[in-house]
């Protein structure tokens, strides 16, 4: 028997953003298929609603992949795709598989010989990159950094030092309601003359995005409390 095909459904970023965030062929996607494999299943409907979904909700088969679930036996997950219907993956945000527990359930289909289309869409470590002047032919992304303060200082050092030494991109981030103590803490540990840029509620009507000097950033003051933030951190060479 034929199998179905995984499409992965980007997600907007943020409120009131749903208009940059769809293309033609992603809202032909949604309406061909009526399973989905999501990260919240409230948050997922409201998503497919405002993407312009025309198949009744009611009618649509909606798997959740939350936090609570995972650890569990993917089977039923997979029990469409394995009888030839078309599913799709979505995330809270963003791109499914990216910094996103969804990688698991793509590593899944391909194990078992499922085709997986990846759809065009918002992704925030790439837009932060694109925006921030930095070294886009090599960088890193390390998702979140030690909470212990101590450990913290001692990877935001490395991170810097690691910029320096291979000229690339550091890219991290926290958790929102953490954001202004990271901030902080990487002003505290780093140089003056590193760079840091800093990508907030991207793709949102306060969007925020800004590169300097961290001698700069120390001369400013910024709220970043719990507003999605990308922080990217990178080193000029002196010529």
């Amino acid at each position: 028997m034929e199998k179905g095909v995984l499409f992965l459904i980007p997600v907007p970023l943020a409120e009131n953003a749903a208009h940059k965030s769809f293309t033609a062929y992603n809202i032909e996607v949604i309406n061909a298929i009526n399973t989905y494999i999501v990260e919240n299943e409230k948050t997922a409907r409201k998503f497919l609603k405002e993407a312009g979904i025309k198949i009744p909700q009611s009618e649509l088969v909606i798997h959740d992949y939350g936090k609570h679930k995972r650890g569990n036996s993917m089977v039923p997950f997979f029990k469409e795709l394995m009888t030839g219907k078309d599913v799709g993956l979505m995330s809270e945000a963003g791109c499914p598989g990216v910094a996103d527990p969804g990688a698991e359930v793509v590593a899944e289909a391909h194990k078992r010989g499922i085709k997986v289309v990846p759809l065009s869409g918002p992704n925030s470590i790439l837009l932060a990159l694109m925006a921030s002047g930095f070294n886009g032919q090599s960088f890193t992304f390390h998702g979140y950094i030690p909470i212990d303060k101590v450990e913290r200082g001692k990877r935001i050092k490395e991170l810097e030092q690691l910029a320096e030494k291979n000229r690339q991109t550091q890219i991290f981030i926290e958790t929102p309601f953490r954001n202004n103590h990271l901030f902080d803490d990487i002003l505290k540990n780093t140089a003056a003359q590193t760079l840091l840029c800093v990508a907030s509620n991207l793709t949102a009507e306060d969007e925020f995005v800004k590169t300097q000097t961290i001698g700069q950033w120390k001369q400013e003051k910024i709220d970043l409390h719990k507003k999605p933030t990308i922080f990217l951190i990178y080193r000029q060479h002196l010529r």
